[in-house]
């Protein structure tokens, strides 16, 4: 199960959420880097990168599998595989300053435990209460994938509401709007 590690003095400012993952590094290292694949334990959305690779200074940005609809959007900070992974990371929907998103893996005797950290996130904003309840999701959602080859219900219901959720979907967080290449 992921446990919520918070400090008292920086409830906003850090937040780690940790999993041991029944399997070796490199293979949860490949699922979550994956990219243009739609991937369940991102709320079914699919990794795009400039250049089409994820490294340092590239942009990212996370969109609907139709490919209309940016839903959050950053730089790649740090590539360091299979150890490391750290990102800015903005919800396109909302005016909300940039935070930084760090995946960190390590292997244990039990597998690997991965860790999802996140920082500067603006406090009292959306983007905190959204990354809140993401940070469980993506974790307990990743181990699924990894261990069992599919997502846990939470995963396959938002697979399955994506296409109705893309009706509501405000005109601001259309693709064209998050060019990968800074246009």
């Amino acid at each position: 199960m992921a446990e919520a590690e918070t400090g008292m003095a920086a409830a906003e400012d850090r937040q780690v959420y940790k999993v041991v993952i029944d399997a070796p590094i490199d293979v949860v290292w490949n699922t979550l880097v994956k990219t243009d694949e739609v991937l369940p334990f991102f709320f079914g959305a699919v990794c795009e990168a400039e250049g089409g690779t994820l490294k340092p200074g590239h942009r990212m940005r996370m969109v609907t599998p139709d490919r209309k609809y940016a839903s959050v959007v950053g730089e790649v900070l740090e590539f360091s595989p299979p150890h490391r992974y750290a990102h800015t990371f903005k919800f396109t929907q909302w005016d909300d300053a940039y935070c930084t998103v760090t995946y960190e893996l390590k292997e244990t005797p039990d597998g690997t435990e991965f860790s999802l950290i996140t920082t500067g996130v603006p406090a009292g904003t959306k983007t905190a209460k959204s990354m809140a309840q993401g940070g469980s999701f993506i974790t307990q959602n990743l181990k699924s994938v990894v261990e069992k080859g599919k997502p846990l219900f939470s995963g396959r219901m938002v697979m399955m509401l994506g296409p109705v959720m893309g009706l509501m979907t405000p005109a601001a967080c259309r693709i064209e709007h998050w060019p990968l290449d800074g246009k």
